[in-house]
């Protein structure tokens, strides 16, 4: 359902929400902690960082930092500013019968869409932090309850 890119930048976004008290980190230890490709998220940091998500520096001292409150900021931000969801407002084979009208499996799979977009949009990167009930992600808890 989520591409690659989508979840990359999910963990990305919710590691450095972790460590948000310990400064910048370089592309390389965020992917090697999210376990990610270096190459492909330095590029998705970039899209987080023009997204005004994180920031970020050149030299030393430098890095990737979050930016946005994590009370506020939700999964849907996140997702929309590497790679938005792609609602469906008109049919996707270009039949000229449904040119007015969505057809029943394009309008259901667009009413679909709606429902996560909602979802992600009442999720914050908090929520996701500080879900009762459930490990903490990006964190292995093996023993612990």
């Amino acid at each position: 359902m989520f591409s690659q890119c989508q979840e990359n930048a999910l963990r990305a976004v919710i590691w450095l929400a972790q460590h948000r008290a310990d400064g910048r980190f370089g592309a390389e230890q965020i992917a090697r902690e999210t376990k990610a490709s270096p190459s492909y998220l330095a590029k998705i940091l970039q899209q987080l960082a023009e997204g005004g998500i994180v920031s970020s520096r050149r030299g030393v001292g430098g890095g990737f930092q979050l930016e946005r409150d994590i009370e506020s900021l939700t999964m849907l931000e996140v997702i929309n500013a590497v790679e938005p969801i792609q609602r469906i407002d008109k049919c996707p084979l270009n039949l000229k019968t449904h040119r007015d009208c969505r057809c029943p499996a394009h309008a259901r799979l667009d009413e679909a869409l709606a429902l996560i977009e909602v979802a992600l949009r009442n999720s914050t990167i908090r929520d996701i932090l500080y879900e009762k009930g459930r490990p903490q992600p990006l964190i292995e808890t093996v023993g612990k309850k």
